[in-house]
């Protein structure tokens, strides 16, 4: 039996729920968290929406000033798209896809380089944004869901690998020819650092910002209570409301990445989005969502892709090994069902729907 403080957050809360479905064909995941707020009307609550990065947007914070910053915020994220996306055919990310070297034009190019070497080697490699031509190659990319006939994995393989590029405070160069960089599993948790940056530097301290999923609270909500964010079911056919868990975010970055949504069946046998780049193969593993907190979004984001990839053992373990995260993992237990993991840590912010 679950306790009573449980209870009481549960119906403490009168639910209003966005349904964000994601349909980019390099991300198409549907958002696997579900956003939590309070209905009620209040002097100073602004809530914007928008579109970005092939989903959407969703800010929610409380200013004295009740200033609309959607037309700052937009300029803000259209500026981040000109440096990251591989969409863009002259974006910064997709000139360097196209040549040897870059020099940095826009601020976002070197942090997200350097927050992704840190979670390549502290997850071994299982992070590694220079995997993108293998997921074009399985049919994730804007070529759709079919993998391409007559291709050597082994041949793409030796442009894979973070190692194959070197960068400085000025300049990104390629090691080898065709290194591919694709950040998509770490842009939309960067995004929302970087729109919650912009909204702390108006003084603004109270906000949830998502973008197509991730998210990045700080503060509180009207109601002076934690913004609370809800995860959603591991199943194909769930919708918005079949939560599994509530999380209670306390100044935190939260992403979630999963297997169960975001696949397709070819002879029989599905096919994941997650590809291992050590193998160049999709994941086979009973890992079925890793939602993982931070300090930054971004750093979540990367992880959250990792885990994804190391499946639930090895998830565990590096939850154990690092103190700059916490998890919540769900997995196939093997009868049909599934059980969750989540971080000693994480546990007191942690609540759960009523069973009907």
């Amino acid at each position: 039996m679950r306790s009573n403080a449980r209870k009481n957050i549960i119906y403490s809360i009168v639910l209003l729920v966005a349904v964000m479905l994601v349909y980019s064909w390099r991300n198409r995941d549907k958002t696997e968290s579900t956003l939590i707020e309070t209905s009620e009307a209040s002097a100073g609550k602004i809530v914007i929406s928008g579109k970005t990065m092939g989903t959407t947007y969703n800010l929610t914070y409380l200013d004295e000033q009740s200033r609309d910053l959607q037309t700052s915020v937009d300029s803000l994220l259209e500026v981040f798209n000109q440096s990251l996306s591989t969409y863009i055919p002259d974006s910064e990310l997709s000139r360097f896809n196209q040549s040897d070297t870059i020099d940095f034009d826009l601020p976002y190019l070197l942090p997200v380089l350097e927050a992704s070497k840190t979670v390549f080697e502290k997850t071994n490699g299982a992070f590694d944004p220079t995997v993108g031509p293998l997921v074009n190659i399985w049919g994730f990319g804007p070529g759709g869901p079919e993998l391409k006939d007559s291709v050597d994995i082994r041949n793409v393989l030796n442009s894979v690998g973070f190692t194959k590029i070197d960068y400085d405070q000025k300049q990104l160069r390629k090691k080898v020819p065709g290194v591919y960089l694709d950040f998509s599993a770490i842009a939309k948790g960067y995004g929302s650092d970087v729109v919650a940056d912009f909204l702390e530097s108006k003084g603004i301290a109270n906000y949830l910002v998502e973008i197509g999923g991730e998210l990045v609270a700080n503060g509180t909500n009207e109601k002076g209570e934690l913004w609370k964010v809800g995860v959603n079911r591991p199943e194909e056919s769930a919708n918005a409301t079949d939560l599994i868990s509530i999380i209670a975010l306390q100044d935190r970055g939260m992403a979630t990445s999963g297997n169960y949504r975001n696949y397709y069946v070819r002879d029989s046998v599905k096919i994941s989005h997650t590809i291992n780049p050590a193998t160049g193969y999709p994941v086979n593993h009973n890992l079925l969502s890793a939602t993982v907190l931070a300090k930054d979004c971004m750093s979540a984001d990367a992880y959250a892709t990792a885990m994804m990839v190391m499946g639930t053992d090895k998830a565990i373990a590096l939850d154990s090994a690092l103190t700059e995260i916490e998890v919540f993992l769900i997995y196939d237990d093997g009868m049909g069902g599934y059980k969750t993991f989540a971080s000693e840590s994480l546990k007191p912010f942690l609540s759960f729907p009523q069973e009907n």
